[in-house]
């Protein structure tokens, strides 16, 4: 943990991010280590990455995982998810006047100019191309400010179902209790790709935006490897810090199939990660759709009526989710067994308080 992870003095310690009670997605994303269904052959040795998931991004079947909701530092990939917010927030020729503090932010920038008015769009190009830290203050600064930005984001992926993240920064840049995983990075990217204004950006190689008052434009080009290297490639994202390591989502098309791939906490070793999820695509092409080890959610699980009674809260997990892949909640079971004892003790209070009856009833003279 570094200096940007501390608390600012006043203010808590963040608790640990719930662990749902069932995993979502199904039973077998709460298994460690590589998840494979039965048959099939195993990934890639080149991908070193500790936390993976290879997904449908249309079906949102996940074919193959390794350790899919450990919990990670998400880095920049977790502009997707500011992108996907600002998408729902604002419209794309809404207007941003740059500011020196956001030019000023650390870490990347795609170099928007102070003073210089961007659409929201041009903005979200240099976010999600570059990676531009500069990018996302400016949004966030669009949205409301900097907490706002960060409730709105943070709801948005708790509608998602992704229940292992929380956001302390719209870039990504570390923060207090800065949490996701492989599966939630990969249902969020879903989302994303089903909104054509985020899905267009995701695909462009270069753009121009405007430049310095007087000066030429600014020629901005994608970051991402995959998307420039990879046949079919179709969007993705990168990531790094110093405390997360290296962090990638990649998406391809490839005969009517689009899938994702979403690398966290790794290394380039030994290969670069944008090599690794490149293997980790073609290694998910060719693989039997029709066994997949679990789902990518669309909404976060809702509470059960009984549930709702007792005041618990989708985020703790405990709650209800129809999925191919099983229930989200309290056992069912468990349910059934009370409401039967119940209605015994009801059922043997009402036997006994006749049995009584019946008795004085004699005792007095009267027919029972």
């Amino acid at each position: 943990m570094d200096t940007s992870e501390v608390p600012a003095p006043g203010s808590p310690v963040p608790e640990p991010v719930p662990v749902p009670e069932t995993p979502v997605g199904g039973d077998r994303m709460a298994e460690c280590g590589v998840i494979l269904a039965p048959g099939l052959p195993e990934p890639p040795p080149e991908v070193s990455a500790e936390s993976w998931v290879l997904a449908d991004l249309d079906s949102g079947a996940v074919l193959a995982a390794k350790d899919p909701h450990a919990r990670h530092r998400p880095a920049s990939t977790i502009k997707v998810l500011t992108a996907l917010t600002a998408i729902r927030e604002l419209r794309m020729d809404d207007t941003i006047i740059v500011t020196q503090e956001d030019a000023n932010q650390e870490g990347s920038r795609v170099g928007l100019s102070p003073g210089v008015t961007y659409t929201v769009q041009q903005v979200l190009y240099g976010l999600i191309m570059r990676s531009g830290n500069d990018a996302a203050h400016a949004l966030a600064m669009k949205m409301g400010g900097f907490d706002a930005t960060l409730d709105k984001v943070n709801a948005l992926a708790r509608e998602l179902g992704a229940l292992d993240t929380r956001v302390a920064t719209p870039s990504g840049l570390d923060g207090p209790g800065m949490s996701t995983s492989a599966y939630d990075l990969a249902a969020i990217f879903r989302a994303a790709m089903h909104e054509p204004a985020f899905a267009s950006i995701a695909g462009v190689h270069n753009t121009l935006l405007p430049g310095k008052p007087g000066g030429p434009p600014l020629e901005v080009w994608s970051d991402n490897q995959v998307l420039l290297n990879y046949p079919g490639a179709i969007g993705g994202k990168t990531g790094f810090t110093d405390d997360a390591r290296h962090t990638f989502i990649g998406a391809a098309e490839r005969d009517g199939r689009r899938l994702v791939a979403v690398l966290m906490r790794g290394e380039n070793q030994p290969i670069r990660q944008s090599q690794q999820t490149m293997r980790l695509l073609d290694y998910g092409f060719g693989l039997d759709a029709s066994a997949p080890v679990g789902e990518l959610v669309t909404r976060s699980p809702r509470p059960s009526p009984v549930e709702n009674a007792a005041g618990d809260s989708p985020e703790t997990g405990q709650a209800q989710s129809s999925s191919m892949f099983g229930t989200v909640g309290w056992p069912l079971t468990l349910i059934a067994i009370a409401a039967v004892a119940v209605a015994g003790v009801l059922a043997l209070r009402h036997r006994r308080a006749r049995l009584a009856a019946a008795a004085r009833r004699r005792q007095n003279g009267d027919h029972p």
